[in-house]
């Protein structure tokens, strides 16, 4: 029987998949088609200090080969998080990662500091949101920028620190080393790319924003890429996403180097993929004669 442990840091996961952040909600709903706890992991729906109601308008729109979300980060806020869904999500018996966001360095730090001494295994901090007091470009497009995000959340909380790059980052490898020297324990990526569509019969874009985040089948190649570039480079351990789903998707991503894989788009396509992933990772070993996923893990 193939060993599907794997150790991220000082954290041991049961197996390599974890659902992404904004696709898996806190993972109550699709407790009611498999059981999640057989999951590596869960990353929460990204959370920021106070609750948002997310953007106005059309929010998905498939694509002939993924989809595009304008969602805008909807979600309870830190402290109704802590109060509603923390009970239920601090009890899953998986690596419980909370997703945070901010628009402002202040926003980033207050929420950190609220699930300071909460039970949750891991930070994911999302840096692809809008830098409000800077004209709204993403505290992960520039470099600099992103350090003193990175920098500063270091100082303020002891809990593992995973940073969620933006594959539109000026530079996605100098990124990925810039916050492995400000502290960070890992990180994550990649997250949507920038993309829009046109409604021919208004003609007009189709989302309010204009702009809003292509995931999906579409992105894989250039995401394992990334991942690949990213894992050669720096020494902190790698989760890797975009477009994965399927187990041989997965695999392509260890062997690129990533540690565990973020399972995103794909719930929506399957609600069960999560399972589906697990055994298939499975059977693929055990067919291949591979006791550990250590054994191919970065072998390109």
């Amino acid at each position: 029987m193939a060993n599907l442990k794997v150790k991220f840091g000082d954290i041991e996961f049961k197996n390599p998949v974890v659902m992404a952040s904004g696709t898996f909600g806190f993972g109550r709903e699709y407790a009611e088609i498999y059981d999640i706890s057989q999951l590596g992991g869960i990353s929460s729906k990204g959370l920021t200090l106070n609750p948002k109601e997310g953007n106005t308008g059309m929010r998905v729109w498939e694509t002939p080969s993924g989809m595009i979300n304008s969602v805008g980060l909807e979600n309870p806020g830190v402290q109704g998080f802590i109060d509603k869904e923390l009970p239920y999500f601090s009890e899953l018996d998986t690596v419980r990662i909370a997703n945070v966001g901010g628009g402002t360095m202040d926003e980033y730090l207050r929420g950190v500091e609220l699930l300071n001494d909460q039970p949750i295994d891991i930070i994911e901090l999302n840096i692809s949101c809008p830098n409000v007091k800077a004209g709204g470009m993403a505290f992960g497009i520039k470099n600099e920028v992103a350090r003193e995000v990175v920098r500063e959340v270091r100082k303020c909380t002891k809990l593992p620190l995973v940073v969620k790059l933006s594959p539109n980052a000026e530079d996605i490898v100098t990124m990925a080393q810039v916050c492995e020297q400000e502290g960070a324990d890992g990180v994550s990526l990649v997250n949507t790319f920038k993309a829009m569509a046109i409604d021919l019969k208004t003609r007009k874009p189709v989302f309010d924003n204009v702009y809003a985040g292509l995931s999906g089948p579409a992105i894989k190649p250039i995401a394992l890429r990334m991942v690949h570039e990213v894992c050669k480079n720096v020494e902190i351990p790698v989760m890797g996403m975009g477009g994965i789903t399927k187990p041989n998707d997965a695999i392509e991503f260890i062997m690129a180097g990533a540690t565990v894989v973020q399972i995103g788009t794909a719930n929506f396509m399957n609600p069960k993929i999560g399972i589906e992933m697990i055994d298939g990772i499975a059977e693929f070993m055990d067919r291949e004669g591979i006791k550990s996923l250590d054994e191919i893990r970065g072998i390109l």
